[in-house]
Order: C-alpha cells, then structure tokens, then sequence
C-alpha cells in the first residue's frame, strides 16, 4: 500500500507541473459552467422563481461526456510515457510490484479528477441557492456517485491501455475509441434485436449513468458494473506489465 500511494502521489503532482493538465482542468470547468449559465439563464422566471426548478443534471450530464473526451488525454502518458522515456526499466528493477504500480498510476490520475470534481461543487451550491426551497440532496448524491464511478472507470480502462503501448498518441486514440464503443456503440443493438438485448444495454455505459445514477436512482448493478470495469482495467494493464517484464 505505501508504494502504491507513493507512486500516486507522484503522478498527482506531476499533473500539476503539466500545462495539458491545467489546460483540461480549464476545460473542463469552464465548458460546464458556460453549459450551467446557458441552462440557468434559458428557465423562464417569474415572481414566483423559477417556473421550471433546474436540477443537478444540468452539472453532472455534461461532466459524465466531458469526462469521456478528456481521461484519453489524462491517462495517456501514464505508462505510455515511462516506456518511451525509458524509465519503465527502473521501475521494474525497484521494489515495485506490477499492480502497485499500475494502481499507483490510477489512483494519481484519480485524485486528479477528484480535485476536478470537487471544484464543480460550486455550481450545485450556486444552484441551491436559487432554487427555493433547494435542490433535491439525494438527487445531487446520486449523480455526483455516478460521476466519481464512471470516472474511476474510464481512468481504469485508460491505465489498462497506457500500458500496452509505448507511444502517447496510439494510447490515445485507442483510449478514445474504446471508450466511444462502450458509450454509444454497445448499447445499439439493445433497440434492435428482440433477444439478448438486455444483455448489450448493460454493457451500456451512458444507460447506467443517465438511467440510474443521473435521475437520482443508486443502483447496485451500476456500481457492480463501474467498479468491474474499473478492475478489468487495473487488471488488463498489470498483465501488460509483466508481459514487459518478462520479454
């Protein structure tokens, strides 16, 4: 445990030595604030407030696509990076075993998005206060879990497929369109064959963020899924190290 938060505590500073790092967090946050202004400001008010109550989707949808575009860009370099540079060797050589580094790398990135997430609280706060008598707490808890799963997630896969590649920009792309797969890809089968469709939508990963977590409804199979997806991907990149090691 203590080599794997040292790792991670290393790869969450490096973040913030990096101007890609602070170029996404930009991003990220103002694109959901522009998006959190437009949809505030479009609500038609009256004496009353506001005629239709805006509710925390208007935050957490946009943040779940947002997240989709810019992990690729996060995890790429993670391992990518210690294989072009050469650094890998060292670490291999080190009293490092290959899942505490892989988790290591992870859970870097991890916190990074996290500090991420955490700033956009302060647009629910904003919210809450212009709502009357407030937003719906549970409601706001649920989405935000759903957040933070398909975060863990997405960075999971991402490290997983870092680790299979020397070069930042395949780990990207690949990334990316695994990930486009997952989101609109898999699930389109669900609507057109009369069996087994169940099968693909829970494959889905936007169903079990927008169906359940993003509409207030905590749902075991959605962590289950999130959570497994997030250990195929620990998993998928610690076999790729070894791989390396024993080459």
């Amino acid at each position: 445990m203590r080599n794997i938060w040292t790792i991670a505590k290393r790869e969450f500073d490096l973040y913030f030595v990096s101007p890609v790092a602070y170029t996404i967090a930009f991003l990220f946050l103002f694109i959901v604030g522009l998006i959190f202004v437009i949809n505030i400001g479009s609500l038609s008010v009256s004496q009353f407030g506001f005629a239709s109550a805006p509710d925390i989707r208007i935050v957490t949808g946009p943040m779940a696509f947002l997240l989709l575009l810019t992990t690729p860009a996060i995890t790429m370099r993670l391992v990518a990076d210690e294989v072009r540079m050469g650094t890998m060797e060292l670490l291999l050589t080190g009293p490092v075993r290959d899942f505490e580094l892989i988790a290591g790398k992870w859970l870097g990135s991890f916190l990074f998005v996290l500090t991420l997430i955490a700033f956009s609280l302060i647009f629910p706060i904003l919210m809450n206060r212009l709502v009357s008598p407030g937003i719906d707490q549970m409601h706001m808890l649920s989405a935000y879990l759903g957040v933070i799963l398909l975060a863990a997630a997405f960075l999971g896969l991402g490290v997983g497929i870092s680790a299979i590649f020397s070069n930042q920009i395949a780990a990207f792309f690949s990334t990316l369109v695994v990930f486009i797969i997952l989101w609109w890809l898999v699930g389109a089968p669900a609507n057109i064959l009369p069996i087994g469709g169940e099968i693909f939508r829970y494959f889905d990963m936007s169903a079990h963020f927008y169906d359940s977590f993003n509409s207030g409804i905590l749902s075991l199979g959605g962590v289950v899924y999130y959570l497994s997806l997030t250990a195929l991907g620990l998993f998928l990149g610690t076999i790729s190290i070894e791989i390396r090691r024993w080459r």
